[in-house]
């Protein structure tokens, strides 16, 4: 029995401790039915069975439902990079701080699919996805220039990093049963890192 069904049954009658996950699931059904954009929130409310008061304690608007908490990434992100183990290496501390915080996203694995379908069906929502990543691509270069690396250094490794976890994210989403989206950035960084180790850079051409 899930914790969902035992807090109904416990509950007071006139609170939905589902509500929230009932609001996503319709409004996501109705996302992939018939577009972002042709979809209102009275269309997701009367889907779930709730109000609009019910769709407004947990949800500012539409887009909100599919990046609720998006807005905490960066500033829990770079906590956890300036947080590493002061021995590692910036890029190190950068992987650390990713699988730290990818594991607290593993209750987001059954609707990641359904979510990353969505925003690519929709130039507003791919756009908010990149201001999203942006956003967390200058805080952990902060973070990183904290820890004493030096500026275009910072700006380059949390480029990569959150390219890696970008990609985790996908793999994550195509097959959340494999592996757990830490197990998947440690396996875009160490592919990133044998691909890098093939390169003969004394080898390239010269400017």
């Amino acid at each position: 029995m899930t914790q969902c069904v035992i807090a109904m049954m416990v509950a007071m009658p006139r609170w939905d401790p589902c509500a929230e996950e009932r609001l996503r699931e319709a409004a996501l059904e109705l996302f992939l039915e018939h577009g972002y954009e042709n979809v209102t929130v009275a269309q997701i409310t009367e889907r779930a069975g709730l109000t609009r008061r019910s769709f407004s304690r947990y949800f500012a608007d539409k887009r909100d439902v599919l990046f609720a908490g998006s807005e905490r990434l960066p500033a829990v992100l770079a906590r956890a990079v300036r947080h590493a183990d002061g021995a590692l290496s910036p890029f190190g501390a950068l992987l650390a701080g990713l699988v730290e915080v990818a594991g607290e996203l593993a209750d987001q694995a059954p609707l990641a699919a359904q979510r990353r379908a969505v925003v690519g069906a929709s130039p507003e929502l791919r756009e908010r996805g990149r201001t999203k990543f942006a956003a967390v691509t200058d805080a952990v270069a902060d973070a990183l220039r904290d820890r004493g690396a030096a500026g275009s250094e910072a700006t380059l490794l949390a480029q990569v990093g959150v390219a890696i976890f970008r990609t985790a994210l996908d793999r994550w989403a195509d097959q959340p049963d494999e592996a757990g989206l830490p197990g998947r950035i440690r396996e875009a960084a160490a592919e990133l890192a044998a691909s890098l180790g093939t390169v003969d850079f004394a080898a390239l051409p010269l400017p």
